[in-house]
């Protein structure tokens, strides 16, 4: 088999990081996760078997070198024997691979019983654990019940993995996200959970999350979601009449975080908004998302509802105001993403809600938006409060932006987009600043901000490259805009007409682990001939390997390929 071609920047990185003497364990987490995601089983026993070695006073690479020595099936014995003396070490992680590897194994190797109990283990403490690795347990569970003969088990666990629909044998268990086409993409199950005395957050009852502070005056909310039938559900899990609402705080203009404002809005409810959120409002009327699965169809009209927004209190400046005996302080700022994000704080609790200033697409990827620039300002702004919570507009940034990683990460944004610049200045291609800039020596510091810095470096860079650089390349793009067609017929040429050619190649690029050429190949082939079965399955194949590899870092890409591929997937049942 010949060797990858294109290589994965962030899954090197995360080598290099999770390598580092005092590494944090959710570089190692994330680590493992991917490469079992993908299939890298074996790189994955190579790389912590030597982890293990070089730091044997260290339970997780220990735990993880087991896992995926019983994964690739080297010396399964072998890999038991260090996942049990990593459970006598420790509790939490070892219990949850342990479960993961046994699960995996046939019903006649007689651990069905072991890995029930690790798995239900996992279960009845799962607060303690990340939510995008709930999944993978009840998708184990499901295999060991059935392994124990406990068919009814093993249904229910199949169902509350949410990959009931998924096909056999995909790897979609490692993240946290569901998605259909009347719900559209939500990053996390429905629930709502306080993070404070009377400070609630609605996670995963729209795309983006809201939240409910209650005073002495009544509620104020915070974002309002996409569409107003979720929003209404979510308040209705909270015990929350609309009535009780007496203001409501939009954090920006995007439609994930104003498009439900009409289920909280009553006639003497006050809308507060930052100074620029009239001009943001205009600016996303011409914004259409091109992928249906961002809102789903059950969303309406999201760009008339947004229209329809009247701001009662623009907010310009800091400003500090009180609600039924509730201090709020409001900070506008200009953030990653838009021009008119407004972060609100409570100093009583110490809660900061960012909006999404922390977005690592640093804007919606299809428009000219976002601000690394912004981003960095924001990250400052955060770290002169020093709040005590961050609160995100989404659910899988809550779990990676905390408190504890702002330091590192805008010591180290600082640097790449210094870096970035001076790369760019010098004429150099995108995918040369993205192979210089990985991973700045900032961050063997501040080991606790690899995960978010990783999750929004690339993206960074594309925004800051298409900011500052013409629409001719260094290296010739843009020079003669060439359109699929058009690339499909050059390829077909050089396939002799030939489908068979078009599926072989991409045939071998997903055996190499290059998911993305091999769907460009088959996407190419399937311009000239439509018909042709076996591309058509291999795109699909290529789209599922691509959703494997994100489901975890980049839920934009995960959607994205999820709906190009029919995917509908269920939410992960609730604790």
């Amino acid at each position: 088999m010949s060797h990858q071609i294109a290589t994965d920047r962030t899954v090197e990185a995360l080598k290099a990081a999770a390598a580092w003497p005092g590494a944090d364990r959710a570089t190692l987490v994330t680590l493992a996760t991917v490469l079992a995601a993908t299939g890298a089983d074996q790189d994955g026993a190579s790389y912590f078997e030597a982890l293990a070695a070089s730091q044997p006073d260290q339970v997780l690479p220990l735990t993880l070198a087991g896992y995926f020595q019983v994964r690739s099936g080297t010396d399964i014995a072998a890999g038991l024997a260090k996942l049990d003396e990593a459970a006598t070490k420790d509790l939490g992680p070892a219990q949850y691979y342990r479960g993961l590897a046994l699960a995996r194994l046939p019903a006649s190797a007689g651990h069905a019983d072991q890995a029930i109990a690790d798995l239900e283990f996992v279960l009845a403490v799962r607060d303690q654990f990340p939510s995008a690795m709930i999944r993978a347990v009840y998708h184990a569970l499901a295999a060991a019940y059935a392994a124990a003969g406990k068919d009814d088990l093993a249904a229910r666990a199949a169902l509350d993995s949410g990959l009931s629909s998924a096909p056999a044998g995909t790897r979609l268990e490692f993240g946290g996200g569901w998605m259909n086409a009347a719900d559209g993409f939500h990053m996390s199950s429905p629930a709502i959970a306080e993070v404070a005395p009377g400070v609630r957050v609605a996670h995963g009852y729209d795309f983006g999350d809201f939240a409910f502070v209650g005073t002495g005056d009544g509620v104020v909310v915070v974002d309002a979601g996409t569409a107003e039938h979720r929003v209404r559900a979510a308040l209705t899990d909270a015990g929350i009449d609309e009535g009780d609402v007496s203001h409501v705080i939009l954090t920006h203009a995007h439609f994930d975080h104003a498009g439900g404002v009409g289920a909280v809005i009553g006639p003497d409810t006050t809308v507060i908004a930052q100074a620029g959120f009239s001009a943001e409002l205009q600016r996303q009327r011409g914004n259409v998302f091109p992928f249906r699965y961002f809102t789903g169809d059950g969303n309406g009209d999201g760009h008339a509802v947004l229209s329809a927004i009247s701001v009662d209190q623009p907010i310009a400046s800091t400003t500090s105001m009180s609600v039924g005996g509730t201090e709020f302080v409001l900070y506008p700022t200009t953030g990653g993403e838009t021009s008119d994000a407004l972060m609100v704080y409570l100093p009583a609790t110490g809660v900061l809600f960012t909006g999404d200033v922390m977005m690592p697409y640093l804007g919606a990827p299809f428009f000219a938006e976002g601000s690394p620039d912004g981003l960095i300002e924001a990250l400052q702004l955060i770290a002169d409060i020093n709040p005590r919570v961050l609160v995100h507009g989404h659910p899988v940034l809550t779990e990676l932006f905390t408190v504890e990683t702002i330091p590192g990460l805008l010591a180290a944004l600082t640097e790449l987009r210094d870096a970035s610049l001076a790369r760019i200045r010098n004429e150099q291609t995108l995918t040369n600043v993205l192979d210089s800039t990985v991973l700045p020596e900032t961050l063997r510091e501040h080991s606790a901000a690899v995960g978010p810095y990783l999750a929004i470096w690339e993206h960074f860079v594309q925004r800051l490259y298409q900011q500052h650089s013409g629409y001719w390349q260094p290296d010739g793009q843009g020079l003669e805009p060439i359109g699929p067609a058009d690339r499909a017929a050059a390829l077909d040429l050089l396939a002799g007409g030939r489908p068979e050619q078009f599926a072989a190649t991409a045939q071998t690029l997903l055996a190499q682990h290059d998911a993305a050429l091999a769907l460009e190949i088959a996407s190419a082939g399937l311009v000239r001939h439509p018909e042709h079965a076996e591309l058509t399955r291999l795109r699909t194949q290529a789209l599922y390997r691509l959703m494997e590899r994100h489901q975890l870092q980049d839920p934009f890409r995960f959607l994205i390929y999820g709906e190009l591929a029919g995917v509908e997937l269920g939410p992960v049942a609730a604790g």
